[in-house]
């Protein structure tokens, strides 16, 4: 519920020196020993880090020069890697050949928890004409990036995840069959130092560990639950903000199991805890990064320019139409409750956190919080449809309706966040300003996914259905 580093001017390189100067600084590094693999990684449609590790004498042989190949269905499966139907790009028809992932070497990191080890992101590029699929999810991110250039725009960003620490290691709920999650907390740690001190040694790591590791972590904090925490990772580009959030996802996990923990982003892991978020805080600049677009004095309440204003409008305006890309499980529509801190309707308001749409900052750092993603969101994609839709808003000068002063779950007459995936699912199906923003091919991918999961969870027969149905049914 903390309010996030302001996102304003970055100081980073273009990617193209970047990847230059970081690619020869990885040569050094296997040159002296002090890396020994060089993990090449692509993030699939579930925000997961999948690729290869590649041994050091193979990296300075050129393994890696044009990329690793991957099968195809990687960029089409669902949760437990199987292989549906219904997806244009990637299916049995196809042949499930492969494609490239290509090493962005700008994104080049050494990694502090895993021992002699690197990693680079990649984007999934076709082998034989270097184009990227647009179905990844980095490069539907960087579409709108791209679109947003076009416009005279350079988009920033910051974010916020949250997260429970579990008693139990992934390996041992699997063997309680996932029953009696244990964690390791027993009250409301919110701001909590002294709760917070009995996990510090853990969250010491992370902040030091990700921090060594370029992706830099301002705060860290207790959340408003036992065993939930929040860290805030600093503003830069959007691209470079959501390899930031893919990464730490990844990484927080590896380093909780290293100390004898689970550490879940789950939305909403029990019904009876807090939901985690994965809030995005989002502003305009103009193209080098030095002067602000969103505030302006002696204009709207709170300084905001008429650029702030229709990017609000259109994130408003489309909210529900792209809640898939935003909140893509079953589960993520379980956080959606009254007085839970996670937001309801779609309203905005200033420091307001009952509105799923908070205005923060001063002056440079103005900005847009979006509060709806969930802590199980996949950054690349809930970036792209946020940043699209905010376009997309200034392009048709849309207005954002009066602020909603007071409790933002008391809101009437306003657009209210999907209730379940299957009503995310008709919204998406049915919005012709998705496909205009994203793609048709993007649209359609991404629904077959959700379709996907919602069939999956509708097979299910669960504990509850038991102990409702079994004896009285």
């Amino acid at each position: 519920m903390s309010d996030g580093g302001s996102a304003g001017h970055s100081t980073s390189h273009g990617a193209s020196q970047a990847g230059a100067g970081r690619l020869e600084e990885l040569r050094q590094l296997v040159q002296d020993g002090s890396v020994d693999t060089v993990i090449v990684a692509f993030a699939d449609m579930q925000g997961r880090l999948l690729g290869k590790r590649v041994q050091a004498e193979a990296f300075r042989e050129g393994v890696v020069d044009h990329g690793i190949h991957f099968c195809t269905y990687l960029l089409g499966t669902d949760m437990e890697m199987n292989t549906p139907g219904g997806f244009g790009l990637t299916s049995w028809k196809t042949g499930y050949g492969d494609w490239i992932a290509r090493p962005d070497w700008s994104t080049m990191r050494v990694l502090p928890w895993l021992e002699g080890s690197a990693i680079v992101l990649c984007d999934a590029v076709d082998g034989e004409t270097g184009v990227e699929i647009p179905v990844s999810p980095r490069t539907v991110l960087r579409r709108q990036v791209e679109r947003a250039s076009a416009l005279g725009y350079r988009v920033m960003a910051g974010t916020e995840l949250e997260f429970y620490v579990l008693s139990d290691t992934f390996e041992g709920l699997a063997a309680k069959g996932w029953n009696d999650v244990g964690r390791v907390g027993y009250y409301n740690e919110d701001y909590h130092i002294l709760q917070a001190t009995k996990l510090e040694p853990l969250y010491r790591q992370i902040r030091n560990q990700f921090t060594s590791a370029r992706i830099p972590v301002e705060f860290s904090k207790g959340e408003a639950a036992a065993s939930q925490h929040e860290i805030n990772i600093r503003y830069d580009d959007v691209l470079e903000t959501a390899d930031r959030g893919v990464l730490f996802k990844n990484g927080a996990k590896e380093i909780a199991w290293q100390n004898g923990y689970g550490l879940t982003f789950m939305a909403k892991p029990h019904g009876g805890w807090s939901g985690s978020s994965g809030h995005l805080h989002l502003s305009l600049w103009d193209p080098e990064g030095e002067r602000p677009l969103f505030p302006e004095d002696g204009a709207h309440p709170h300084g905001m320019s008429r650029t702030m204003r229709w990017f609000l409008g259109g994130m408003m305006k489309l909210q529900r139409e792209l809640a898939l890309f935003v909140a893509p499980n079953v589960n993520s529509y379980k956080r959606y409750a009254v007085a839970s801190w996670a937001p309801v309707y779609v309203v905005w308001g200033r420091d307001n956190r009952t509105t799923g749409f908070r205005i923060v900052g001063e002056g440079a750092s103005l900005r847009i919080e979006n509060r709806f993603p969930g802590g199980d969101m996949n950054p690349y994609l809930a970036y792209a449809a946020t940043i699209g839709a905010g376009l997309w808003g200034i392009e048709n000068e849309v207005e954002p309706p009066a602020e909603l002063e007071g409790n933002g779950y008391e809101a009437n007459g306003c657009d209210r966040m999907p209730r379940a995936l299957y009503e995310a699912i008709d919204l998406l199906a049915g919005s012709e300003a998705a496909a205009s923003i994203l793609g048709r091919d993007v649209v359609d991918h991404y629904l077959n996914a959700g379709r996907v999961e919602q069939a999956a969870y509708d097979s299910a027969v669960n504990a509850w259905e038991r102990e409702r149905y079994l004896e009285r049914g």
